[in-house]
């Protein structure tokens, strides 16, 4: 199964969707093997699985968006309906109403990537609060480390959505 879906590309497929880390429907049914459509279908005969905090379409403004983070695309290709984002939960909810190997082996490296990315967001603030308190320390009028501080407090800004 690691030759079949590199962690790359899972990696690639979550974005940024109104301050939450999502991956749409288009994208884990490739993962999964499966047909959009069937994705689609088994979310609908188990909506009850899915509250909006676990799934939510996107409106129009969001997927023009990624539509144009995603580059060119073939004639046709999201053209029918809006897509469905899945918060981490969510995914774990299709795992249930997709019952096969494949769901599971896939979702499983879909967690680790989802807690690799929390464990560097725990790393990242505890960088802020030490780079904080060694600025305090060692921060004086007149001394270029001020400036140094503001560059990298402006580095440390997470990118706009």
């Amino acid at each position: 199964m690691s030759e079949m879906v590199p962690l790359e590309m899972i990696e690639k497929k979550i974005y940024l969707v109104r301050g939450k880390k999502v991956m749409l429907d288009q994208d884990l049914a490739q993962l999964y093997g499966v047909e959009p459509k069937q994705l689609k279908r088994q979310v609908r005969r188990n909506l009850k699985r899915f509250p909006p905090d676990f799934m939510f379409q996107l409106n129009k403004v969001e997927n023009l968006m990624l539509r144009c983070q995603f580059g060119t695309l073939r004639h046709g290709q999201f053209a029918k309906y809006l897509p469905d984002a899945f918060s981490e939960h969510g995914i774990l909810m299709l795992s249930s109403v997709l019952n096969s190997e494949r769901a599971i082996e896939v979702n499983i490296k879909i967690m680790r990537i989802f807690n690799k990315i929390r464990e560097f967001a725990v790393s990242y603030k505890a960088l802020a609060e030490r780079l904080a308190k060694f600025e305090k320390k060692h921060s004086k009028p007149g001394i270029e480390v001020t400036t140094v501080f503001k560059v990298l407090k402006k580095l440390m800004q997470p990118p706009p959505e």
